[in-house]
């Protein structure tokens, strides 16, 4: 029993079904009659202190700022591995999904602010729906099996990474309050040290770690986003120790059991919980979540695949082996499930919970709009020749 538990944990499309599960409870519990307790529960404050100084935070901070830095840790580190050794140390490997990435960010944020240009209060959430879960969207691809070629998931995921890096970036210099030198000065005295042991080819993590929790407090105070110390801390923890082995594998192994079974769907739990009360189709057209959902709809299609035909078509680069055009375009729409930092980033914008709480809406609404088009068009897009020979293979291997 166990180890059947086990297997199932380690499918692909586990992390998405664990995902989806933490949604659905918590749009239950914000319909339900406990959704008072479930609002008090997530604004209860919890206190570290020290003395006089210390952090005082509502549990909903804890987890958006606190233990999406682990989040953000994972991410880091899968960044690291995949410059330094995997899809994204190769030139022509990156062409295709990063140009397709960078399209993906520009048209759905163009789609947004087209939509809520005349709100000041609402421009600013113009990168809410330029981010891609990756969780979600490997997990609608893992239930397809067969049907994605290997080359089509590689591009998913490398445009996801990509997409990742594009979060990072713009939450670093957009989404930044108001600076305090002093603590930012401060933040280079660990950041030093991380450095130090790098250098020095210090093999163990968890005084990085350590040094990595004092970055986060550090860049907390100084108005940055504290979530950032975690992707920092990420590129301090080698590839390779003295001892020819590799403590980055390591950590980003040990970590992502916790990151994509407890930590995602906490934050999906905490976050995802609109309530559907007295809402019509009037509030889905509203500004602020109609540019949102479209934004991931609409935008991430025009945006992922529209960027790669032009590529394709000018000769820069080539469609991913065994792939026709109309499976590229079903991926373009699994792109636009945005979910786990659309959510995320809409945190760091707005906080009344009248907005948070079309801003759930509309990443809901285009999220799972465009999970179901990924889907079919996928599930019934004809397979090239080169495929259906490898699915045959496949199949015929048991047998033999």
């Amino acid at each position: 029993m166990l180890s059947r538990i086990e297997k199932l944990f380690q499918h692909e499309a586990a992390g998405g079904i664990v995902l989806m599960i933490a949604t659905a409870l918590a749009l239950g519990l914000a319909n339900s009659s406990y959704a008072d307790l479930y609002t008090q529960v997530l604004h209860l404050k919890f206190t570290i202190a020290l003395g006089d100084t210390g952090l005082s935070k509502p549990l909903i901070l804890w987890i958006n700022d606190g233990l999406m830095a682990i989040f953000f840790l994972l991410v880091g580190l899968e960044l690291k591995h995949e410059i330094r050794q995997g899809a994204l140390r190769t030139p022509s490997n990156v062409a295709l999904p990063g140009v397709a990435a960078l399209g993906g960010m520009a048209v759905p944020a163009l789609i947004y602010l087209a939509l809520n240009w005349s709100d000041p209060e609402h421009v600013s959430g113009w990168a809410i729906p330029t981010a891609t879960d990756i969780a979600f969207a490997i997990g609608v691809v893992a239930l397809l099996g067969k049907r994605v070629p290997p080359a089509l998931k590689l591009f998913l995921l490398t445009l996801a990474i990509l997409d990742d890096l594009g979060a990072i970036i713009v939450i670093a210099l957009f989404y930044t309050a108001e600076l305090k030198p002093i603590y930012l000065a401060l933040a280079l005295i660990p950041m030093a040290l991380m450095a130090l042991r790098l250098f020095t080819g210090a093999h163990r993590v968890a005084p990085t770690l350590i040094l990595g929790a004092v970055l986060w407090v550090l860049v907390l105070k100084s108005g940055v986003h504290a979530t950032l110390a975690g992707v920092i801390t990420a590129f301090f923890i080698p590839l390779k120790d003295r001892y020819g082995k590799s403590p980055l594998h390591s950590l980003e192994h040990a970590l992502n059991p916790y990151v994509m079974f407890m930590i995602v769907p906490l934050f999906a739990l905490a976050n995802a919980g609109v309530s559907l009360q007295g809402i019509g189709l009037g509030d889905l057209l509203a500004p602020l979540p109609l540019g949102i959902a479209a934004g991931l709809v609409i935008g991430k299609q025009l945006g992922v695949f529209g960027a790669s035909y032009a590529l394709v078509k000018a000769g820069v680069a080539r469609l991913p082996a065994a792939t026709t055009w109309l499976q590229l375009y079903g991926i373009a729409s699994l792109a636009g499930i945005g979910f786990t930092m659309s959510l995320f980033i809409g945190s760091l914008n707005f906080e009344e919970d009248a907005q948070m709480n079309a801003v759930r809406l509309g990443v809901l609404a285009g999220s799972l709009i465009s999970a179901l088009i990924g889907f079919f068009v996928l599930r019934f897009a004809p397979l090239t020749k080169e495929a259906k020979e490898e699915i045959a293979e496949a199949q015929a291997q048991p047998a033999q």
